[in-house]
């Protein structure tokens, strides 16, 4: 017969499997309902002169989404990129073009906000599960569930363009951006002021949970540096 010792240490394990499984299920639970668990907006907050127009100039930019390469390496990565990331997209957009050119204008994007791409998929996916015409309970529209107040402050007030995936990503890219900046580089921060959950740990939790499980990547063809 074991000590009561012995007993009692095997529940106390037994406990702590099961707490580390339920966390374990909680996390998959994120994964499985994108956009669902985090129902979220971000918040109207008064703007500088100078920071409303450098956003706006930043939306209105016409230059189209082509990235430039400096060598050829640069460009073998980027098509490795492009072919691993459309195979983890086909379940999510099954024509192939309508995911290279989602995926073609994301990375454009991402670069010219200075955001990491892989991160912006993580944040798709939890946003509105990669679906255009997304609209959530707070009024957030597209891929990237942006607010239409901000069509107005810095777009030309049309907020129909969110439901356009180039509109819809410049909007959200700019605006985490500029949530980034105000934060300093904290992309904890940032990713809350964006859901309009800033300080609570749920949202910015599920978005680099859902980069790292479904978007994270190691480049075969590394640029020269």
């Amino acid at each position: 017969m074991r000590s009561r010792s012995s007993a009692a240490g095997s529940r106390s394990e037994r406990a702590v499997d099961a707490g580390r499984r339920r966390a374990a299920a909680a996390v998959g639970l994120v994964a499985a309902l994108p956009g669902l668990a985090f129902a979220g907006a971000q918040q109207y907050e008064p703007l500088a002169d100078a920071v409303r127009n450098a956003l706006a100039a930043a939306i209105a930019d016409p230059r189209p989404p082509v990235r430039s390469f400096d060598d050829i390496d640069e460009r073998v990565a980027f098509i490795e990129w492009l072919g691993a990331m459309s195979e983890r997209l086909k379940p999510k957009k099954a024509d192939y073009q309508t995911r290279i050119e989602f995926l073609r204008t994301l990375d454009y994007e991402c670069a010219r906000a200075g955001l990491d791409r892989q991160m912006v998929l993580g944040l798709i996916q939890v946003e509105s599960n990669f679906r255009k015409y997304a609209i959530s309970s707070a009024g957030a529209r597209g891929y990237m569930q942006v607010m239409p107040f901000w069509t107005r402050i810095i777009g030309d007030g049309d907020a129909r363009k969110l439901f356009d995936m180039r509109a819809n990503l410049r909007y959200g890219c700019v605006i985490l951006r500029h949530y980034l900046d105000i934060e300093r580089g904290d992309l904890f921060r940032a990713l809350g002021r964006y859901n309009g959950s800033l300080g609570r740990p749920e949202y910015p939790n599920a978005v680099l949970a859902a980069w790292k499980r479904h978007w994270d990547y190691v480049p075969k063809t590394r640029p020269r540096a």
